[in-house]
């Protein structure tokens, strides 16, 4: 068992607190720090709903409980999650953010069209605020559907600075409900978010409980024979990677919320039988994508990242950070679980509809974790690809490069490809009506998305942020920019300030995001409308990739 670098102590995997927690999980109300954690109070109701025009956010620090340890987490209005933010499409909203804490903050509205000046990103639209400062956001919301907000300074976002937004369309719903229900997954850890990072950059797989055994290769000659198996293993020692490195950080530190609640605390959306419910799911994890189903009750999907799409019924969702979906569904039994696992199969976040509180229906067991494929690492190899490892021309900030990356949008990802169960892709998703925009572009971009796991450095085309100079789109023009992802980790890309359109692989236009997930050895390709003059954040949404290098700054003029 490997030993933590930064201790000289051995990681306990087995602590069963960091996967469902031990208390209800929440703030812990009404105590001065550090009391006992015997005295916390659950806490499984939603974060408090705030409507109107006129908002006034405090950012400060709350004790919370999640693993029977208390903890301070980085709040807004004393909640975890934040107060969700409801406003009308078309309405101008205030919003006074006032600063407690030591230390700078910030507030970016995740997905929402406004002046850069507004958008919450401290060296790039403002300096942020300052402690003791209020700082006033204005500006007209010019959109509807579900969205989010979070810190955009240090590690607060990880620290439980996030809250949902959901904006009303001027002329009514399209779709209605009989309930609506925000469902917000994230993930939390009693560790500070530095002292993760110093463990990453020591040893890149010290959360990975799925390290290659004997056991799992003797297992791998039963199945595939004797030759096929070292050549597997051969193949990977090669190559300096490992086929189950699939989440940086995962639940041997994280525990996995819904609703600010730990699986123990069981948040849960009342129903009556015949109704039907929307949820809305948001991911507002640090670095968790999760897969998300409710045994025995299928979901139609009406919305991605805030945008109507044509409905489509699937069983399960993968939902990567920062991405929302809306669905509908309609239950007919007592109790359903609402069943959110990490892509690694670490751990899960978990929550309940239900008749009448207190009642929980069975919580099915993790998926057996999937070891990442040939195609992950080689893309389309079909296409002769060959991957190009040791020092590229990109230099010692990039360990392996794909010459011939796979552009499927309908691969689910890897743990989804074998199951037996109906689950969301990119090829499903169809903006209702088409996409807004032509489709024709007038320049194109190439961007590769690389790293160096030895190093735990990321980037874009081998340049860490610091290291770069901004990307440059003329105002006015429509943009095609296609990313290659070199690496064997999926990124969640996300602009902001302006939609993402993204292309199906025969180029026609498929469905408009804020957020773009692009698997390994992946080619994906979108447009975008130039059409917000300013300075604005690129990034991945994988908050210790993006604090380590995978960032741009994008200017428009």
């Amino acid at each position: 068992m490997a030993q933590d670098k930064n201790t000289g102590q051995q990681p306990d995997f087995t602590r069963r607190k960091f996967l469902e927690g031990l208390v209800a999980g929440g703030i812990v109300l009404g105590l001065a720090p550090w009391r006992s954690a015997q005295a916390a109070a659950s806490n499984a109701a939603a974060a408090p709903v705030l409507n109107g025009t006129e908002f006034d956010l405090t950012v400060g620090e709350s004790v919370v409980n999640f693993t029977g340890n208390l903890h301070f987490a980085t709040t807004i209005n004393g909640s975890l999650p934040a107060p969700t933010l409801r406003w009308r499409e078309g309405d101008t909203v205030t919003i006074r953010v006032k600063n407690t804490l030591t230390v700078p903050t910030s507030i970016h509205w995740h997905g929402i069209i406004l002046d850069y000046r507004m958008d919450g990103v401290p060296g790039i639209t403002y300096r942020g605020i300052a402690p003791g400062e209020t700082f006033t956001y204005q500006f007209k919301v010019q959109q509807a559907g579900t969205f989010w907000y979070h810190s955009h300074s240090g590690f607060q976002e990880q620290q439980g600075m996030y809250g949902a937004i959901v904006i009303e369309p001027r002329d009514g719903m399209a779709v209605q409900a009989d309930r609506d229900y925000v469902v917000m997954f994230s993930d939390w850890t009693d560790e500070d978010p530095m002292r993760i990072l110093r463990k990453l950059k020591s040893q890149s797989d010290y959360y990975n409980r799925h390290l290659p055994t004997a056991g799992q290769f003797f297992s791998d000659v039963k199945k595939n024979g004797l030759s096929s198996a070292l050549d597997d293993r051969q193949m990977w020692n090669e190559m300096r990677m490992n086929a189950t490195d699939i989440a940086d950080v995962n639940g041997q530190t994280y525990t996995f919320l819904t609703n600010g609640t730990t699986p123990a605390g069981n948040w849960t959306g009342l129903f009556k039988p015949g109704e039907k419910v929307r949820l809305r799911l948001v991911n507002a994890a640090g670095m968790s994508f999760f897969d998300v189903r409710i045994p025995g009750l299928a979901m139609t999907v009406i919305e991605a990242d805030g945008n109507p799409v044509q409905p489509v019924t699937v069983d399960e969702i993968r939902i990567g950070v920062a991405e929302t979906y809306d669905v509908i569904v309609e239950p007919k039994a007592e109790a359903y679980t609402i069943f959110a696992q990490s892509m690694d199969r670490s751990g899960y976040a978990r929550g309940t509809l239900a008749t009448a509180a207190g009642m929980t229906a069975a919580i099915p067991a993790l998926d057996e974790m999937e070891p990442l494929g040939m195609g992950d690492m080689m893309g389309d190899m079909m296409g002769g690809t060959k991957v190009n490892h040791a020092k590229t021309e990109y230099g010692p900030s990039v360990d392996m490069r794909v010459d011939t990356p796979r552009s499927n949008i309908d691969d689910p990802g890897v743990g989804l490809r074998y199951v037996e169960r109906k689950v969301l892709t990119y090829a499903d998703l169809k903006s209702v009506g088409g996409i807004m925009g032509p489709e024709k572009a007038d320049m194109e971009m190439e961007l590769h998305l690389t790293g160096n796991m030895e190093r735990y450095v990321w980037s874009i085309d081998g340049v860490e942020f610091g290291k770069s100079t901004p990307v440059h789109f003329p105002y006015g023009k429509r943009i095609r920019v296609v990313f290659v992802n070199d690496t064997m980790m999926s990124h969640p890309m996300h602009l902001h300030g302006m939609w993402s359109d993204l292309e199906n692989p025969d180029g026609g236009l498929q469905v408009r995001k804020h957020t773009i997930i692009v698997q390994p050895a992946q080619r994906i390709s979108f447009l975008v409308c130039a059409d917000a003059l300013g300075r604005w954040a690129w990034h991945c949404h994988l908050m210790y990739h993006m604090h380590t290098g995978m960032f741009r700054e994008v200017v428009v003029a």
